[in-house]
């Protein structure tokens, strides 16, 4: 069974937002001014969108090269070739009611989604599969709005079969990984990428010999540098708690669990089953 995961190859609306977090303050405001003004940015010059943005035209296209794109035009091109329908713009209208309030959050789930399958690598997947799936015991850790993503990818682990463990408490989470050695894996979730506890755990793994795996919002982040395997996940929002990254976050681990899962179905049916079984009694 073959698992397709490469998605709507990386539309430019969804690689600037992926590198939003790796952007200069200069070339951030750049990327968001296209975002929100895409019709604006195809029809106009590289100059133009300097001037608008208050920046210099080498600010532009630094922006666009770190986006991955050879230059400004090739920025416009992929920018033509989206559907409209993934543009940014509805979220930008005022909220006249509760409703419409939760409705943009629901478009900015969906973008989140949408954005970090658009950015996911079938090489970069794979080798977290690989890694997940030859693992002696797997640590996970996370803090914050992050460690209920870690628990989350917990759980999948034990409805796997897998060794793991997913201490709470973040000094637990350095402590285990002071044990870890060269054939286990160490999981570490992150959306910033720059929060002490979760790099301390990877420093600690890396010293250990073990495999280290991050999902992050930042690619460019202290946490990612220190990862064997980065997975990002890509939210527009902002805030340091951002629900739709999160969600991403949700969404990236049932994709590895699923994979997983058709990797050895019998095995994965075999697990459920017993665990099934175990908790049975406790139906009313």
């Amino acid at each position: 069974m073959t698992v397709d995961l490469r998605g709507p190859v990386n539309s430019a609306s969804s690689r600037l937002r992926s590198v939003l977090p790796k952007l200069s303050e200069s070339e951030r405001r750049v990327a968001l001014w296209v975002l929100e003004n895409v019709d604006a940015t195809i029809r106009h010059s590289m100059s133009a969108i300097a001037q608008a943005t208050d920046v210099s035209d080498t600010t532009v296209l630094r922006m666009c090269r770190t986006a991955g794109f050879e230059g400004f035009t090739d920025l416009k091109l992929a920018l033509a070739q989206e559907p409209r329908d993934t543009r940014d713009g509805a979220g930008n209208e005022p909220e006249a009611s509760d409703l419409q309030a939760a409705a943009r959050l629901f478009r900015a789930v969906a973008q989140a989604i949408s954005d970090t399958q658009g950015v996911l690598n079938e090489a970069t997947f794979t080798k977290a599969l690989d890694l997940i799936a030859g693992a002696r015991h797997i640590l996970v850790g996370g803090v914050g709005g992050s460690g209920i993503v870690a628990q989350a990818f917990y759980q999948r682990c034990i409805r796997l079969g897998l060794r793991c463990d997913a201490p709470v408490d973040s000094q637990l989470q350095i402590m285990h990984s002071a044990l870890v050695g060269p054939e286990d894996l160490v999981v570490v979730i992150s959306y910033s990428g720059i929060t002490s506890d979760p790099v301390l755990i990877l420093q600690e793994a890396k010293a250990r010999g073990a495999a280290t795996l991050c999902i992050t919002g930042n690619s460019a982040s202290p946490l990612a540098r220190l990862a064997d395997v980065v997975l990002v996940s890509v939210s527009h929002e902002q805030g340091s708690e951002p629900m739709a990254a999160q969600i991403a976050q949700m969404t990236l681990i049932d994709a590895l669990y699923s994979a997983l899962v058709a990797r050895n179905t019998e095995r994965a049916q075999l697990t459920e089953e017993r665990m099934v079984n175990a908790i049975l009694p406790k139906s009313i």
